[in-house]
């Protein structure tokens, strides 16, 4: 017996997935209206009246004969998948999370695929979808169906407007102070975000870095030393300063790195809340207020300067890529070699950048720079960053699945990865200490924080503008072997008077050219944030710019 296939008209089957995506989809967004409209509950439903004829005037101008069932589709899987993510972890998906999730790792996706997030996808994605499918739509013949849709249209944009006009100082105060609000309203929000990611990609393609700091050139001494300076530039990856143990944090996550010599920065800002957007800008010339990606892209950067300067810089990575920073350097992406020590599903632990560094000094002949690319703090899956053995802080999250786990069990998990980190940079400042053939030293910057559960808020990416200090507030760290003081005295005492100063990432260009006594135009002293503490009279170089050499 064949089974008929319900019918339904093109303007019903408008509101009904408008009705759906609004109010089923979008938790999040009217969880966070109900809180921000406190007091003004009247405005709050005309605003959800008005929203409503808004989605209603958009799916019925969609719903054209051919493109209704997978325009509607789309927009069901598109808010099926945001939502999960905004309901679960706090995630407003912008243009840089899709910048993100294009530029993600397979190894690095599949901790986001839980079985929480099959099951919100099958309830709000592929039920809704299988049913669009199977139903049979009505469309009227085109004269009729115009007439018939505009009759819809016009009228509810029409009431929209008015409600909007009536509630409008409500409205606009509203959405002004608490730009999150829009910014979690599922389909516009992701849509939008993937039109302006996309616009943003076809504008910036087969840009040319043009030159700069051309003149760069060492100092005498660092040019001439007997021994090569060798500086070992790490770059954590969501490490947040809170819970760095030398910052002051409760728990002792940093027991290696505070018995070494090392100086460490409490109140570091990073460039963005992703390794998408902090490491291209960290790396850049320009400051965070002055950066964007093109500007990234079509000009040279620190690397780039420390090679016209004559420092040989290579760049070895386990975490998801230099994101186009390493494009003119050698470049080593270390996963791709499944060492079984330390790698499984695609990614490795971080103590393979140690064996590679290993194998490095052996090929260190003149003035170098190493940077090592963590993947550190990375989440969900904290617990596959550290092996067994350094689960120190216990009970922890053993799962991508934080709803699985308490939030005391989930923080516990990160410290361990904040304490793991702590063993690899002591590995890598042991390496420089007891090889006294270079004039060695280390700085580690991580690239962003991590939300751990406070406001509901979990991992990172959250828009700058609304992310908290936990996302932009990350560790910095740097030590110096006495070859290197000798060549370059920093005083370290200095320093660590000056440990609470306010440092950003827009430090990082001028503070890695001031190490290693870069003199060149593209360099200001003003954002080294070694200059005040180094000693300017042995050097040749940066320190002796303003005066003549003797």
């Amino acid at each position: 017996m064949r089974i008929r296939r319900p019918r339904i008209g093109s303007v019903t089957l408008s509101i009904l997935t408008a009705a759906f995506l609004l109010f089923l989809t979008n938790w999040t967004f009217w969880r966070k209206a109900f809180l921000y409209f406190a007091g003004h509950e009247d405005h709050l439903a005309l605003m959800a009246i008005a929203l409503f004829l808004l989605f209603v005037a958009l799916m019925t101008t969609i719903s054209v004969r051919y493109a209704t069932k997978p325009l509607f589709i789309a927009f069901i899987l598109i808010s099926a998948s945001a939502s999960y993510y905004a309901d679960t972890f706090g995630i407003l998906i912008s243009r840089d999370m899709i910048q993100n999730v294009a530029l993600t790792s397979t190894s690095e996706a599949r901790h986001l695929v839980t079985p929480d997030l099959i099951r919100h996808l099958a309830l709000y994605g592929l039920l809704p979808s299988v049913l669009i499918c199977w139903v049979e739509i009505v469309h009227r013949r085109f004269p009729a169906k115009l007439l018939h849709n505009c009759l819809v249209i016009f009228p509810a944009l029409a009431i929209a407007a008015i409600i909007s006009l009536s509630t409008y100082s409500t409205l606009a105060s509203t959405f002004r102070e608490h730009r999150d609000l829009i910014g979690s309203l599922n389909p516009t929000a992701p849509v939008v975000a993937a039109v302006r990611y996309a616009s943003h990609e076809m504008r910036e393609r087969n840009v040319v870095a043009q030159p700069l700091g051309r003149d760069a050139r060492q100092g005498e001494r660092m040019a001439g030393s007997a021994k090569p300076v060798l500086t070992i530039l790490v770059i954590g990856e969501t490490a947040r300063a809170q819970n760095f143990g030398l910052n002051g944090y409760a728990k002792d996550t940093t027991p290696e790195l505070a018995a070494r010599n090392v100086a460490h920065f409490t109140d570091v800002s990073s460039c963005g809340t992703s390794t998408a957007v902090s490491v291209p800008c960290m790396f850049s010339v320009y400051p965070r207020s002055a950066y964007s990606e093109y500007k990234a892209l079509a000009t040279e950067n620190l690397t780039d300067v420390l090679g016209h300067a004559g420092v040989k810089v290579k760049w070895f990575d386990n975490d998801a890529g230099a994101y186009q920073v390493a494009d003119r350097i050698p470049y080593e992406f270390l996963p791709s070699t499944n060492d079984p020590r330390f790698c499984s599903g695609g990614e490795c632990q971080d103590e393979i950048l140690v064996e590679r560094l290993k194998r490095e000094l052996g090929e260190v002949k003149s003035n170098t720079v190493l940077v090592l690319h963590q993947i550190g703090s990375h989440g969900p899956a904290y617990h596959e960053r550290y092996p067994e053995s350094f689960e120190r802080f216990k009970p922890a999250c053993h799962t991508a699945q934080f709803a699985d786990c308490t939030r005391d069990e989930i923080v516990s998990a990160y410290d361990n990865t904040i304490a793991y980190t702590d063993h690899v940079l002591a590995e890598i400042i042991d390496l420089l200490h007891d090889h006294t053939e270079f004039a060695g030293s280390l700085l580690f910057l991580s690239d962003h924080g991590e939300s751990l559960g406070e406001n509901g808020l979990y991992l990172h990416g959250t828009p700058y503008f609304l992310a908290p200090k936990t996302q932009t507030q990350v560790p910095m760290v740097a030590w110096f072997s006495d070859g290197y003081q000798a060549l370059r005295p920093t005083d370290l005492a200095c320093l660590k008077a000056r440990k609470d100063a306010s440092l950003s990432q827009d430090n990082l260009f001028h503070t890695m050219l001031g190490m290693m006594d870069v003199s060149t135009n593209a360099y200001d002293k003003g954002l080294d944030a070694f200059a005040a503490c180094r000693d300017p009279a042995p050097s040749g170089g940066l320190a002796s710019a303003a005066e003549p050499r003797s």
